[in-house]
């Protein structure tokens, strides 16, 4: 898979679509949807929506954020808006005034009582 990159002093104003990995250390404001990873480097800023498959977060994030399989939130990271992600990992140090959806966590829970009912039919 490729990498794209939004370099350091480089600000993109619109919307991205891939299959590729992307890493910003630059000012992202707009909509990036793609596929791979997702990293927002220590100086990086993305202001809008992001959708991937995964995603680390060391610098700044405002907006809507998707990650359907594993979202990882580094210490000096700043994340504000609405959050999306199958699993999370959040570093202590890290601020994080955002509302948070696990998705997966309710498929988990159910069989989980689906189990117990089973058990306690045939008990």
């Amino acid at each position: 898979m490729e990498r794209n990159i939004i370099a350091k002093n480089t600000t993109f104003v619109g919307e991205i679509t891939s299959d590729g990995d992307f890493r910003i250390d630059g000012v992202l404001e707009g909509t990036l949807k793609t596929t791979g990873r997702v990293i927002i480097g220590a100086e990086g800023l993305v202001k809008g929506a992001v959708e991937s498959t995964n995603a680390d977060i060391e610098g700044k994030f405002s907006g809507q954020l998707s990650a359907s399989a594993t979202l990882t939130i580094k210490a000096s990271s700043n994340i504000s808006g609405d959050v999306t992600v199958g699993k999370l990992s959040i570093e202590p140090g890290a601020t994080f005034n955002a509302t948070c959806a696990m998705k997966g966590a309710i498929k988990e829970l159910n069989k989980v009582n689906e189990g117990k009912k089973r058990s306690e039919e045939t008990a």
